[in-house]
């Protein structure tokens, strides 16, 4: 009867009007709803939508305070629209390339557009960084990748390959796993598995063991290929949270190869 009666009373105006507070004790509990969505908090999720604000305080202080926006829930007191911070930082770099027009600025304003998944922005900018630097690696192997993303696989790899050319150990094995995407998404699935094993002899990436996982299954190797996706999905278990964010669609792959 009082939850019947409290919600009841949530769309009287006259209540809401002599009780405001209320409202501002809903409206952050939403904030902090879907800030544990975000994270991926889900007990906290369940344990704020079921019980009561009281859950809210407790999550406020003991995670979005403790955590703070490095964890992707913004911890600052002060509110900012979403992607402000992408915005302003591109602001800044239009205008360095407008008074100084540096290669390294046309790099990072290509490496902009593509976290934000504007590859054919991105491509031109990577040209353009190109144009005034030539030989810098960066912008030789982010274009690849970029042209990867564009479907243009054909010419991507010898961007690729230049790059690794000039340092084997690119982007900390990032830019060999584009090269065997690369080289999986043009038929040549021996290369393909070379290129894995080489950043598996350095990394333990989930990207890349569950990729070589897929072509050694389509091979016929059933075992290896699961004891991968075991190794992808217990490493998740201990993984920090962001790495978690990070590999969650590898591992949902693990777990379908392991089935």
């Amino acid at each position: 009867m009082l939850l019947a009666s409290l919600w009841r009373d949530m769309f009287d105006p006259g209540y809401l009007v002599s009780n405001p507070w209320l409202l501002i004790a809903a409206a952050f509990q939403i904030w902090m709803f879907v800030d544990a969505i975000r994270r991926g908090e889900w007990i906290w999720a369940v344990c704020i939508f079921v019980f009561s604000v009281i859950s809210a305080l407790l999550y406020f202080f003991m995670v979005y305070r403790a955590q703070g926006a490095a964890s992707g829930g913004g911890g600052s007191i002060a509110f900012e629209l979403p992607g402000a911070k992408g915005r302003a930082r591109l602001r800044q770099i239009q205008d360095r390339i407008y008074h100084l027009d540096h290669a390294r600025d046309h790099l990072d304003l290509a490496d902009l557009y593509f976290q934000d998944g504007k590859y054919a922005k991105a491509e031109l900018s990577y040209r353009e960084s190109l144009k005034r630097d030539p030989s810098d690696t960066d912008a030789i192997a982010h274009l690849g990748q970029c042209l990867l993303r564009l479907k243009r696989p054909a010419e991507a790899r010898p961007l690729l390959e230049q790059a690794l050319s000039m340092d084997p150990r690119h982007d900390y094995g990032h830019t060999l796993m584009a090269l065997a995407e690369t080289q999986t998404a043009l038929g040549e699935t021996d290369a393909a598995l070379r290129s894995w094993q080489q950043v598996l002899a350095n990394n333990s990436y989930a990207r890349a063991k569950i990729q070589y996982a897929e072509l050694l299954l389509a091979r016929g190797d059933a075992g290896t290929a699961r004891t991968l996706a075991r190794e992808v999905i217990d490493d998740d278990r201990f993984a920090p949270r962001f790495q978690r964010g990070r590999d969650r669609h590898w591992v949902k792959r693990a777990a379908s190869l392991v089935r």
